[in-house]
């Protein structure tokens, strides 16, 4: 487990625009990463997190395995962008303190291109769900 400071070495994304707080686990295709819900989030709006705090954090979660497996690899770690994004759904948008857990699983690698699928949970329940395509900038 990857927390604080640490996981701040791993996305490109710095303070205020962070959405990871840990990373909980990382191989080859399965990302997994928590985030407590600060109320002084740049994405937080009337108490909720955003949608786009939402689709943000799929993406950090992304960055941060990708991160995770450039610090293994001894390579630096390369900036990321969400080209497209599809089937995006949400159930619930959650509050300020609750903690998110997200999972992106890689579903096509293919050059500088992957395509990911990502869950976002809450409570207990499936709250956010999507499929993005990522670029990675070497």
């Amino acid at each position: 487990m990857i927390a604080g400071e640490s996981i701040l070495s791993l996305i490109p994304q710095k303070p205020p625009f962070v959405m990871v707080d840990e990373l909980l686990f990382s191989d080859d295709n399965i990302t997994k990463s928590s985030f407590k819900i600060p109320a002084d989030n740049v994405l937080v709006i009337n108490g909720e997190f955003s949608e786009a705090g939402l689709m943000e954090n799929m993406a950090q979660t992304a960055a941060a395995g990708s991160g995770n497996m450039a610090r293994i690899e001894n390579r630096p770690v390369a900036n990321g962008y969400i080209g497209q994004v599809k089937n995006f759904e949400i159930y619930s948008l959650p509050q300020i303190g609750d903690v998110l857990f997200t999972e992106v699983k890689m579903e096509v690698q293919v050059f500088d291109a992957g395509i990911v699928s990502g869950k976002i949970w809450c409570n207990g329940e499936v709250i956010a769900q999507c499929e993005m395509k990522i670029f990675i900038n070497q």
